[in-house]
This record gives structure tokens, sequence and C-alpha cells, in this order.
């Protein structure tokens, strides 16, 4: 993959993940695997999940130069505390297995796309 499609292709999956966990907070939840019916406050987190997301794909897509790879790592930073989350959700049990694999191989899979994103042509 190049590194302007990596580029796009992470914005794009950033703007898809980051608007639906804003407009349809528990649906989002239910695809990931998440139970946010056992908890009313899991469509606000969604929310600023979402947020984040959103602005991480704006600020590396209307960015140039070093501002651009900035945006680029502080994603790749999102990304490794993501897996990492998914991971000890999965070793304290509060996240189930198939859950827990599916977050981290999502942020697993954002890590890479950043990687060649961030990569000098």
């Amino acid at each position: 993959m190049s590194q302007s499609g990596a580029l796009n292709t992470l914005a794009g999956l950033r703007m898809a993940v980051g608007a639906c966990s804003w407009a349809a907070p528990r649906l989002t939840g239910r695809l990931f695997g998440l139970d946010s019916s056992a908890n009313p406050q899991a469509p606000y987190l969604a929310r600023l999940f979402g947020a984040r997301d959103l602005a991480l794909a704006w600020g590396a897509l209307g960015a140039e130069g070093s501002a651009r790879r900035q945006w680029l790592a502080a994603g790749l930073a999102c990304d490794a505390a993501d897996a990492l989350a998914g991971l000890a959700g999965g070793r304290g049990g509060y996240l189930p297995k198939p859950t827990s694999a599916l977050v981290s191989a999502t942020a697993l899979a954002g890590i890479a796309m950043g990687a060649v994103a961030l990569r000098e042509s």
C-alpha cells in the first residue's frame, strides 16, 4: 500500500467509525461486540471515542509535512493505547475474548496503516 493510500484508507476508516460511534453509539458498540445495554454510560464513552477518531482523521488529512506527521503519530499512540486496552479487557475478563480480539485487531490495523502513512515516500 502506498503512503497516500494508507493515509486515505486510515482517515476514511477513522471518519466512518468516528461518525458511527457518535451518531449510533449503541449500534456501533454492538458491532464491536460490546454490551452497551449493560452500561448506561456507554453511549457517552462511545461519542468521546468517535470525536477523537474524527479529529485524528481531519487533522491528518488537513495537515502537511511535519504537522501531518504529528497527527499520524498521535493516531499511532491512540491506536497503541486502544490495542492495549482491548488486550487488558480480555485478560481482565470484562471483555469477552472475541470482543477483545476484534477491538485489538482493529487497533493493530490502524497502527499498521499509520506506520505506512508515516513512512518516507
